[in-house]
């Protein structure tokens, strides 16, 4: 049996465009582990306040910015994001 399990992801890592995110050619949302570190593969989007939202096969994940702002036509964009293992947590929720 199959059963549906709800997260809330927590990253403690910002975005800094081209240090830890960059843009990708592949429009399929990834969750993986690559050796020190988690990467998410999602659609961007940019809010006010210098945060982002990363959709990830339909969770949003919040982001803040740090540095200078993804480049002019990055808002709807793939990208990756590359954090440390450490600075990710889930917790469950009940629905």
């Amino acid at each position: 049996m199959d059963d549906e399990h709800h997260v809330e992801w927590t990253v403690n890592e910002d975005i800094a465009w081209a240090e830890n995110s960059w843009p990708i050619a592949s429009a399929t949302p990834e969750l993986r582990e690559d050796g020190n570190h988690i990467v998410f593969r999602g659609r961007l989007s940019l809010i006010e306040d210098g945060a982002a939202l990363l959709d990830v096969g339909g969770t949003l994940i919040l982001f803040h910015l740090v540095g200078p702002r993804p480049p002019d036509g990055a808002d709807g964009s793939w990208i990756e994001v590359h954090v440390g293992r450490n600075n990710v947590s889930l917790w469950p929720y009940q629905v």
